[in-house]
């Protein structure tokens, strides 16, 4: 079973019936540390519900929980998760805003309150059976989407509608509001079209066999090898927070090389970058990639600084998309050529850690507002990378 998310209706019932302060009665502080000398927003925490010393039988009737900012009073949107499918909430996420070097309380509520699935979550992605069988998900700033099984049959069949690609797609949009569905909907039973912005965006971003936005391929000897389309899908969870979900792959050759293939893909709100874990078997190194479409883009590089980032005109506006992970997990960067349509992709290789591989990928359109040029956008990743390698501390106090 895949994780499932929660929201309560009030706080105000489970208040007035613990009226306690300790965890023992349903209540728990935590402090959290900020180490860099920058204010921090939109940066999702993972609090382990089970390091805290709840007593067992207000964890188990428990069905959500939520968190206040001690120092406001305010609640903290924030969204519980299951993470093991046994129906008990293991993880709470949310985003707390800290300052530059602040130290920050905030309280955690056991709550007994009705939980509702949220309908139209922000953090969204769904199997997309109507279209084929696409894989989608966004955020408020950003949508994604990558391809099934049946999507490669029609190909390698020859019918008309397939699609044979482990690339990863973007739409772009440009509004802070769900359009996954709308879009879909609109495309399937209008005479309307995602192809077209009519206000919000549009789907005019061509993967083909490319790696669009953070596909993965192998490298043997001077060529890239790259596995067909999902085979299966798990969603986790979706909310305000965060969405989440998995995607198989058949085992695949790159060279004499077998190739085990599994990601992990989540995208939290805020955030222009999807987080992608590949577990992986059969090589010590991944190269994940940036389509380079027309080869009339920049390529711009700060290995040191955990990015590569490719800046590119596209149609009558201008794209950016980028990679960043840690930087000693970068062992190389390859700008790769080839002349066959589509194949054209900067690559960072990526080393393997006990069969795991975690980078971000993502991008921004210009015409979504959120960066001006290529220099806000490096910026960006900058703080983004700085974020990831001094993440926010959590205390779990006594």
């Amino acid at each position: 079973m895949g994780l499932k998310f929660f929201f309560t209706l009030g706080v105000c019932g489970a208040l007035l019936q613990l009226g306690c302060t300790d965890a023992t009665e349903g209540r728990y502080r935590i402090e959290i540390v900020n180490p860099l000398n920058e204010a921090r927003s939109l940066e999702t925490l993972e609090i382990d519900l089970a390091a805290i010393p709840f007593k067992n039988a207000i964890r188990a009737s428990a069905k959500s929980y939520e968190i206040f900012d001690l120092a406001t009073q305010n609640k903290v949107t924030s969204q519980a998760v299951d993470l093991d499918g046994d129906g008990s909430l293991d993880q709470l996420l949310f985003q707390p805003e800290v300052d530059a070097g602040e130290s920050k309380l905030f309280e955690i509520i056991a709550s007994e309150e009705k939980t509702i699935e949220e309908a139209d979550p922000l953090c969204y992605s769904r199997f997309v059976p109507e279209r084929t069988d696409d894989y989608a998900w966004e955020n408020n700033r950003v949508a994604f989407r990558t391809y099934g099984p049946t999507a490669q049959k029609l190909k390698e069949d020859g019918v008309p509608g397939g699609t044979l690609s482990s690339g990863i797609d973007a739409w772009l949009k440009k509004v802070d509001y769900p359009i996954i569905n709308k879009w879909y909907k609109k495309e399937l039973e209008t005479d309307g079209s995602y192809h077209e912005d009519t206000g919000e965006g549009l789907d005019n971003f061509h993967v083909g066999v490319s790696r669009g936005v953070g596909g993965i391929a192998v490298k043997r000897d001077s060529s890239y090898h790259v596995s067909k389309n999902f085979t299966s899908y798990e969603t986790l969870t979706k909310g305000p927070i965060r969405t989440s979900f998995v995607l198989k792959y058949e085992d695949w050759k790159a060279g004499e090389d077998i190739i085990k293939e599994e990601k992990h893909i989540s995208l939290d709100n805020g955030s222009n970058l999807s987080r992608f874990e590949i577990k992986v078997r059969g090589t010590d190194k991944l190269s994940v990639g940036l389509t380079m479409h027309e080869n009339d883009g920049q390529v711009s590089v700060a290995q040191d600084k955990g990015y590569v980032s490719y800046w590119q005109p596209h149609e009558d506006s201008e794209l950016g998309t980028a990679i960043v992970a840690e930087p000693k997990r970068i062992v190389e960067v390859e700008e790769y050529q080839n002349g066959r349509p589509d194949e054209n992709n900067v690559y960072a290789g990526l080393s393997v850690q006990e069969g795991s591989v975690v980078y971000y990928a993502g991008f921004t359109w210009k015409e979504s507002k959120q960066f001006a040029n290529a220099k806000e956008w490096e910026n960006y990743l900058e703080d983004f990378s700085k974020k990831i390698q001094f993440p926010l501390q959590v205390k779990y106090l006594k």
